[in-house]
């Protein structure tokens, strides 16, 4: 959008059309005096004009998820965003004497229109506090008129009077530019009375107004069109109710046809509906939040899969924010060389020099792993998520599994696993974290005594997961939530079956290490296996006794 800005901007140069400007500076003063006097005009050439400037305000609804009124955030920060843009000073102005821009009538490309009434009103206040001034100098200066009490009281009665309008002129543009429309909105949402507050909407109304109202003035003295792009994003973190109070927000601010907003919502569409589905805004559209989001967005655009050149990309990026390995390599150089000039040999300082070697193989080993995830030739790099935060999480996650990985390997002992392996038990992890748990459950249930944990040893993990693939299906209505955490079935299969095929030993010795997989979602998966065993094992017939000394596995009544 900035390019084409730019390219619009130097577009209408070449046609002749003369440079915009800014409220800034010198401008400043032009706008002021525009402002005051003049009333803008929106001619023909200005219809046709093509550059046009975006102001980018960016909205993260989780910022104001606090408040009781989300929506109210979102106005008062587009206000801010304004009033920061183009200054407090010119807004002020407008309020007391600004007005919108009207449509010239025919052809005439006259911009500005001198505002008459504005005018004589203004010579005609400075002309009554001139003769106010001029009668109260007379009554107290010329001798012989000094003692005229009347004179005195009329001279000063008509300065002040005059005097007084142009006082409070200047006071509401004082007060305006002290108090911004963002205090204005806090300021009633903070009543005791806001719940019961007639009008409340109207006068939110009232202050969008007066800023589209300014956006189409500075229009016309930018010499070019300006669109506020207000980016909302974190939505889908936020309650049900305050998501659809951002919805009606968006409405009330676009509900002028010639409002200069676009609204980006960046949100995921599973998370939403079912969100607007339990608030009230449904009613009248058969409770379907999909139908509503196809009334409110009116250019729809789903981001398309992730290439692997993209996902190369924000995997890199990620890595640049893990500043502290970099860090911890140029502090362990330089310590390396003050040791190497001067430490002496004492006691004390033997535990330093090993700390220092174990955490710099953790360092080595960490961009090992790194190395591997953003090897364009490495499969490992075809099964990274395509959500950014998933690949954030993945980084973030890898340096603390392979600490502790070496941690319990203890000093100077060989780990059987590799960077790679490790780095691959977290992408694992992190991609389908309900069909691992499931197979780890299966693994830890048959290897519950010694013979049975030596023969599960040699057994792969897709090998296990297959034997009990149909045990998850029969359950996959309690753990339907669960089983939509995973990524596609296909790639689980390819990722274990072909890539990585881990052993249950090695998976042992992983799940010890393992901090980015819900443990509870194991427990759960156990608890309806024992559920399940138990109904297989319940009595079917009536009138079933129980051995004296036996254990008592159910009821009569089955």
């Amino acid at each position: 959008m900035r390019e084409e800005m730019a390219q619009r901007e130097a577009a209408e140069l070449r046609r002749g059309h003369r440079k915009p400007r800014s409220p800034h500076g010198w401008g400043l003063l032009e706008a002021l005096w525009l402002l005051a006097f003049y009333e803008p005009v929106v001619t023909e050439g200005h219809l046709r004009r093509k550059n046009l400037e975006f102001i980018f305000i960016r909205f993260s609804a989780w910022e104001f998820a606090g408040c009781d009124k989300l929506w109210a955030g979102l106005v008062t920060t587009l206000c801010h965003h304004v009033r920061q843009h183009f200054g407090a000073l010119p807004l002020s102005v407008f309020h007391v004497l600004g007005s919108r821009p009207r449509f010239a009538s025919g052809f005439s490309q006259r911009e500005w229109i001198l505002k008459k009434g504005t005018c004589l009103r203004l010579w005609g206040l400075l002309l009554v506090l001139a003769v106010g001034i001029a009668i109260l100098l007379v009554a107290l200066l010329v001798p012989g008129i000094k003692d005229h009490h009347a004179l005195k009281v009329v001279g000063s009665a008509v300065a002040s009077l005059s005097g007084s309008s142009l006082v409070l002129g200047a006071l509401s543009i004082l007060k305006n530019f002290l108090v911004s429309e963002k205090k204005k909105i806090e300021r009633l949402t903070n009543s005791d009375r806001f719940a019961g507050q007639l009008g409340f909407m109207s006068k939110i109304r009232e202050e969008v107004e007066v800023l589209v109202d300014y956006l189409a003035f500075m229009e016309v003295f930018e010499r070019r069109r300006l669109r506020v792009v207000m980016e909302i994003t974190s939505l889908d973190l936020c309650y049900p109710e305050k998501v659809a109070g951002v919805f009606n927000a968006m409405a009330t601010l676009l509900s002028d046809a010639n409002a200069p907003f676009i609204f980006l919502l960046a949100v995921d569409p599973s998370v939403i509906v079912p969100c607007l589905e339990q608030t009230g805004c449904m009613k009248g559209l058969a409770d379907n939040g999909y139908l509503y989001l196809n009334r409110a967005v009116t250019l729809p655009f789903s981001i398309p899969e992730m290439g692997a050149r993209s996902r190369l990309r924000s995997v890199a990026a990620a890595i640049q924010t893990r500043e502290d390995l970099m860090y911890r390599i140029i502090a362990g150089n330089v310590a390396k060389t003050r040791c190497n000039g001067g430490c002496g040999g004492g006691g004390g300082t033997e535990a330093v020099p090993s700390w220092k070697e174990a955490d710099s193989e953790a360092v080595a080993w960490i961009h090992e792993a790194f190395r591997c995830l953003h090897d364009a030739s490495d499969v490992l790099c075809r099964y990274l998520p395509e959500n950014g935060a998933n690949v954030r999480r993945i980084v973030n996650t890898i340096p603390i599994t392979l600490r502790l990985l070496l941690h319990r390997a203890g000093a100077g002992t060989a780990v059987e696993l590799s960077p790679r392996a490790a780095a691959a038990w977290v992408v694992l992890a992190d991609r389908w974290p309900c069909r691992l748990s499931w197979t780890l459950q299966c693994l830890e249930d048959a290897g519950q005594g010694v013979a049975e944990a030596a023969e599960c040893s040699g057994k792969s993990l897709w090998s296990v997961f297959q034997e009990h693939a149909g045990e998850l299906s029969a359950l996959r209505q309690p753990l339907g939530k669960v089983l939509s955490l995973d990524g596609d079935p296909e790639l689980f299969q390819a990722f274990l079956a072909r890539d990585f095929p881990f052993g249950a030993g090695e998976a042992r010795r992983l799940l010890g290490v393992t901090v980015n997989l819900d443990h509870s979602i194991r427990q759960q998966m156990g608890l309806l296996r024992a559920l399940a065993r138990l109904g297989r094992a319940a009595p079917v017939s009536r009138g079933v006794q129980c051995a004296p000394h036996g254990p008592h596995v159910g009821s009569g009544t089955g």
